[in-house]
């Protein structure tokens, strides 16, 4: 594969200023230059509008990169990016960076969806090799977003403005992922955008709710403390679910400012509860590389008058990941204060068992995905059968999520595991609900089961 040879630094358009083709930092075409290049195809292709593509790429995860190593090392990386680029495409193709870590192609032989995504699979293998840094290595993966002519757009600001909502397609879907532009496309991420401006006036108007739902002695129902959990009702848009939004606010970064809102209404509704039950609040992936993430939260908890002592923070496997020894930090300072620390989703996520008894985490919170299947599968009773004993040997709390069932509940108990929560226990509802159903405690005692009301 050979690309189109290096471009004149500059050139002279018709007696004006001189205008720049190169990026200076890499060496690559400029935006200058894509313009141009897309031009002279539509002008050749406009009588037989034989297709083309054009494509943008932007590297995942590249931001802390800047932070964590320098800028030095950022630039190291996007000249390492341009080299592996230039140096993968196809005949007559050209490539040019066109802002900070988005780079651009055009591959004028490229006619279709099968032949783009073919192209971003070689991409895809060519950037994730490890970038060297000198003393180091990093790897990233990359997201792609492509526009083909003209069924995406006739003219330079049409196709970028297309293939720009294909890579914003593929960001939030998650790293690696590639999309190629289309009306279908175009309509869902024209809600995607209508959806963010809504959460961010919600989250300035603070109008994100907090519900809680019970944790429970499986032995009894009886509710031991309640995990704290976002509820979003728009009055355009109607209720929407957190598995939409808070993806959404962590993408957008609204979800550090969305944290902090909540666990200030959570606090003030669990400082009224009986002292023996604790609250559960969920930190995101941001907090977690963030180092005033510690002072920010003990803060709140002060500001809402509740005893650090009576929260659990719950944390993922895979948030610790992307900068361990600050989520390390940042973990311990947690504990230092008084709360404990709850690891959520395991057995989801990516980390080693040497990891778990690195964060030894005070709880282990088994996932639904287990739960569900547990009177049906053994591989997931053995698994969970697993975990319990190892938490056991760890002097860890086990909680099972998602439990729906008695029969669930029953198996779970016979495999050691006493704690848990879900729609068999009560759902998720609001502060003044749950105060009633601490209220009414003492008269449900004599019954089976303090579930809370659907």
């Amino acid at each position: 594969m050979a690309g189109e040879p290096a471009v004149d630094h500059l050139v002279q358009l018709n007696g004006t200023e001189p205008v720049s083709y190169t990026d200076a930092l890499t060496g690559l075409g400029n935006r200058a230059r894509l313009r141009d290049k897309i031009a002279k195809l539509t002008a050749e292709r406009a009588d037989d509008p034989a297709p083309f593509t054009i494509g943008l790429v932007n590297l995942d995860g590249f931001r802390p990169i800047n932070d964590l190593f320098g800028h030095a090392a950022g630039d190291d990386i996007l000249c390492q990016v341009a080299h592996r680029l230039r140096a993968s495409m196809p005949d007559g193709a050209v490539t040019v960076r066109l802002d900070n870590d988005v780079f651009a192609f055009v591959l004028p032989l490229v006619f279709d969806e099968r032949g783009a995504m073919k192209i971003s699979d070689l991409f895809q293998q060519v950037l994730s090799a490890p970038y060297d840094l000198g003393s180091r290595t990093v790897r990233l993966s990359a997201s792609f977003g492509f526009a083909i002519y003209p069924y995406a757009g006739k003219d330079f600001a049409q196709l970028l403005e297309s293939a720009d909502t294909a890579l914003y397609r593929s960001k939030r879907h998650g790293n690696g992922k590639a999309t190629v532009y289309s009306a279908r496309i175009a309509d869902e991420m024209k809600r995607a955008t209508q959806l963010e401006q809504a959460l961010r006036s919600a989250t300035i108007a603070n109008e994100v709710d907090v519900h809680f739902q019970p944790i429970v002695d499986l032995r009894n129902g009886y509710p031991i403390g309640f995990e704290a959990l976002a509820r979003w009702h728009d009055v355009e848009l109607g209720s929407v679910s957190p598995a939409v939004f808070i993806p959404l606010a962590e993408e957008r970064g609204l979800i550090e400012a969305l944290t902090e809102t909540l666990l200030f209404k959570a606090a003030r509704a669990a400082r009224s509860w009986p002292e023996d039950k604790f609250l559960s609040f969920n930190l995101s992936s941001a907090q977690l590389v963030n180092p005033s993430t510690n002072v920010k939260m003990v803060s709140i908890l002060e500001q809402a008058d509740l005893d650090p002592q009576r929260v659990e923070m719950e944390i993922t496997e895979t948030a610790m990941m992307a900068d361990p020894e600050l989520a390390y930090r940042i973990v311990d300072g947690l504990r230092d204060v008084g709360m404990r620390i709850s690891l959520d989703d395991f057995g989801t996520g990516q980390s080693s068992l040497g990891r778990l008894r690195e964060i030894a985490p005070d709880k282990v919170k088994i996932d639904r995905s287990f739960v569900s299947e547990i009177t049906r599968d053994r591989p997931s009773e053995h698994i969970i059968k697993a975990i319990v004993a190892l938490c056991e040997g760890l002097d860890m709390k086990v909680v099972a999520e998602g439990i729906e069932t008695e029969e669930q509940s029953a198996k779970l108990q016979s495999l050691g595991c006493y704690t848990g929560q879900g729609y068999l226990y009560g759902k998720p509802i609001d502060a003044d609900a749950v105060q009633r159903y601490l209220a009414g405690l003492d008269e449900a005692l004599t019954g089976p089961r303090y579930a809370l009301p659907a």
